[in-house]
């Protein structure tokens, strides 16, 4: 009875879920020159993926594959991976160039490479003169 019930191409019906944008998984590490993000999208391209900076240090990374091109002859049995949406939003530094923001997608991971504004230089010391009114 179950193998009747659970087997059929109907089962997805009572095991249906809303495939709103996921929340990609990610690594952020942070090197002396730059922040790298790398986020899993496996299967996607880059026409695929949208990389934005948003509201002056927003990075916001959005993606979903193409639309599948299908035949009359296709019959689908089960629908149950529907289609990867992802979305990803960080604030970033303000210690950051948003206009030098790189990304590459490699083997299913998009990172992105955010440079760092150069740490402003240290002041050598310098003597400064001591006077008095004596």
């Amino acid at each position: 009875m179950g193998d009747l019930f659970f087997g059929s191409p109907f089962r997805r019906l009572f095991h249906a879920r809303h495939f709103a944008p996921e929340l990609a998984a990610m690594d952020w590490i942070e090197t002396p020159t730059s922040h790298v993000l790398r986020i899993n999208v496996p299967g996607l391209g880059k026409d695929d993926v949208k990389v934005q900076v948003e509201d002056g240090n927003v990075l916001s990374v959005r993606g979903a594959p193409p639309p599948e091109k299908e035949g009359k002859e296709v019959v689908w049995h089960v629908a149950e991976r529907g289609r990867p949406e992802f979305a990803r939003e960080v604030a970033l530094p303000a210690d950051v160039r948003v206009e030098q923001v790189r990304a590459s997608v490699d083997n299913g991971v998009l990172t992105v490479v955010v440079p760092k504004e150069p740490a402003p230089a240290r002041p050598r010391p310098r003597p400064i003169a001591v006077s008095s009114k004596l």
